[in-house]
């Protein structure tokens, strides 16, 4: 029998959902569409936001007589409020109950609500094993990028799971063989803290645009992994001259899928050290906004090559590594915490040599 995405033929699977944050939406997103909603880590969850701007995320089911609270079943917001399609009962953004039509509210009728957090424009929801509470915490926004462009963010839908596609963050040797990296070298050691995980090496890519256009680019990373779910990317290019922060969102659907998300920004392209592209001749608000549209769709390309791999491989618990797999076993130590083992503070751990 052939095994799913995540089975193994050696007789053990990952668990579907891992304990973590995840992308659910963007405030834009909801901004525009009042209400949200999404199959998430296998549940039917809506998004709304009440008139003060508190997120609401909740299950999709009202308490009453369970009737679907997606938009497209007529749930809809009023006054900050989601009203249900069925019988009028409106809640408000702890998911308590707080009006009816025709009777008082009663006291227990309460959607289950799931913990949130906003991080420069993008919502994530907390799903904990068993039901837990948030055993930490996403990283706070920096405060020094004055001159920046918007994010950006594209989202598609592949066969798979977040711990195969975050394994790229240790996997140095794919880089130059699926997506053709020059030059790439570990800097410093991988740092493993509880929940956290960071990862940095340099690389060259050579990067062509449009015809015979076409540029070295010399790049060092810093890949931050905060659980599964959540890893950023820092990138300062110093050929050009510019910085870069990428998103990696890698959030399950129903247990076979995932939603993954490629959110992006770039800055520090005042002085740009070469003419290329134009760029120089460009308002700096325009010069960023098309260079994260060039890194946006670039990295978009690095990913296909990856889903080509990642919709067709077969996990391996216990790979037949070599040398150059680098530090690919200790991410996997790192990520046992995740599929309900109760010792979540993962000791403090450096990998590999400066």
């Amino acid at each position: 029998m052939r095994a799913t995405p995540f089975e193994s033929t050696e007789g053990s699977a990952l668990p579907p959902f891992p304990e973590g944050w995840y992308f659910v939406a963007s405030r834009e997103d909801l901004r525009r569409k009042k209400i949200i909603h999404k199959t998430w880590l296998g549940e039917e969850i809506v998004l709304w936001c009440d008139d003060e701007g508190q997120i609401c995320m909740a299950e999709a089911f009202c308490p009453h007589m369970g009737a679907f609270l997606a938009p497209e079943a007529g749930a809809r917001v009023c006054n900050g409020r989601l009203v249900c399609p069925f019988h009028g009962f409106e809640f408000v953004a702890d998911g308590q109950c707080v009006a009816t039509p025709y009777a008082p509210p009663p006291a227990s009728a309460r959607l289950k609500v799931y913990e949130t957090r906003e991080l420069e424009g993008m919502v994530f929801g907390w799903w904990g094993t068993r039901g837990r509470p948030a055993q930490w915490q996403l990283p706070e926004k920096r405060q020094d990028e004055d001159g920046w462009s918007d994010i950006r963010l594209r989202t598609i839908r592949i066969p798979g799971h977040p711990q195969e596609t975050t394994e790229n963050s240790v996997d140095l040797a794919h880089l130059r063989y699926v997506h053709g990296y020059e030059n790439v070298q570990r800097t410093g050691k991988l740092l493993i803290d509880g929940a956290y995980l960071k990862s940095c090496f340099d690389f060259n890519a050579r990067i062509r645009i449009a015809g015979p256009l076409n540029t070295v680019f010399d790049v060092t990373t810093v890949t931050h992994v905060h659980g599964l779910g959540y890893s950023q990317v820092d990138f300062e290019e110093r050929s050009i001259g510019y910085r870069a922060r990428l998103w990696v969102l890698s959030t399950p659907v129903d247990g076979t899928s995932i939603d993954l998300t490629l959110a992006s920004r770039v800055g520090d392209m005042r002085r740009p050290k070469r003419a290329v592209f134009g760029f120089r001749f460009l308002p700096l608000r325009a010069r960023v906004d098309v260079m994260n549209r060039l890194v946006l769709a670039k990295e978009a390309g690095y990913v296909s090559e990856d889903v080509l791999i990642w919709r067709r491989k077969r996990y391996l618990p216990h790979p037949r590594l070599n040398r150059a797999d680098g530090e690919i076993l200790a991410y996997r130590r790192y990520c046992d915490q995740f599929y309900g083992n109760e010792r979540v503070n993962t000791p403090r751990l450096i990998v590999g040599r400066a």
